[in-house]
């Protein structure tokens, strides 16, 4: 009888435990906030930083997928993530129009690079943006492209359609990368290409490269964050209370403060700049 009730006490300990368990597991999944990002932002450091702020001040735990604005737009409309922090006002421009995206807000800004070898092959050192992809076009100098559809690729190729050029040819190679890893390739073949100007301080240490065009109002780059709708995603849990915490907070006085901050103790400024300070 006793060894019954020994085996009963420990039987109804497993359930009570095991309820817990579950409970916690589910309550862990309904604290998760998907978010689909550049690789800028992350390759910078920056978002790790916000990130282990915003666990201070939440439970909602942020999980971060990294990819070209382009792609994380996608997320965003197949209601795989539920937030979105990207630079390609156009496209973000068109996600809200559709209803895939409501509360925008700016968040930050910085500025696309154009960088090249030390020996400056095109003679492109303080032309404008135009005028650079214009003579790297004409000496065929080797230019590496992320051809991936994020933000920055849609720059270029903004910047290419000014200087009235589509690019093709041996000399124009295709990393299909991230902004870090287009770097490495850009800086093992010896090329050109167009990076923001936060990715680049934050791994310049590791490259020969060099900043030969900067300071051309097109090379703006500036950042949004959108939660994703959840009435366009019905089928899909959207964490839109939690997005919107994050949000909030990446967009208030600590997050700004953050953002504002960063690089500028490694790096001598920021990496980043407030879109308040945009004149």
């Amino acid at each position: 009888m006793l060894r019954f009730k020994l085996y009963l006490f420990f039987f109804i300990i497993v359930i009570i435990f095991s309820g817990i368990f579950l409970f916690s597991c589910e309550n862990n999944s309904q604290e998760k906030v998907y978010l689909a990002t550049t690789t800028s932002v992350y390759d910078s450091g920056l978002l790790d930083e916000l990130i282990d702020a915003f666990k201070e001040e939440s439970d909602y735990i942020i999980l971060p997928i990294a990819v070209g604005s382009g792609e994380a737009i996608t997320m965003g409309e197949k209601g795989i993530v539920d937030v979105i922090l990207v630079h390609s006002p156009e496209a973000e421009a068109k996600f809200m129009a559709e209803g895939y995206g409501i509360d925008r807000k700016n968040v930050m800004y910085n500025y696309f690079v154009i960088i090249g070898p030390q020996n400056d092959p095109a003679d492109i050192k303080d032309l404008s943006a135009r005028d650079a992809f214009k003579a790297i076009y004409e000496k065929k100098s080797l230019f590496i492209t992320r051809g991936d559809n994020s933000g920055t690729h849609k720059k270029e190729m903004f910047i290419w359609g000014k200087a009235g050029i589509i690019p093709q040819g041996n000399w124009y190679f295709e990393s299909g990368q991230g902004m870090g890893e287009t770097l490495e390739i850009a800086n093992e073949k010896q090329a050109y290409t167009l990076t923001d100007k936060g990715t680049f301080l934050a791994l310049r240490d590791h490259l020969s490269l060099l900043t030969l065009v900067e300071g051309d109002k097109v090379l703006l780059n500036s950042y949004g964050i959108i939660l994703v709708n959840p009435e366009k995603h019905k089928d899909v849990n959207i964490n839109y209370k939690g997005a919107k915490v994050f949000a909030d907070f990446v967009t208030g006085r600590k997050g700004q403060e953050i953002i504002s901050k960063f690089g500028i103790e490694e790096f001598g400024e920021p990496l980043f700049y407030l879109y308040s300070n945009l004149k």
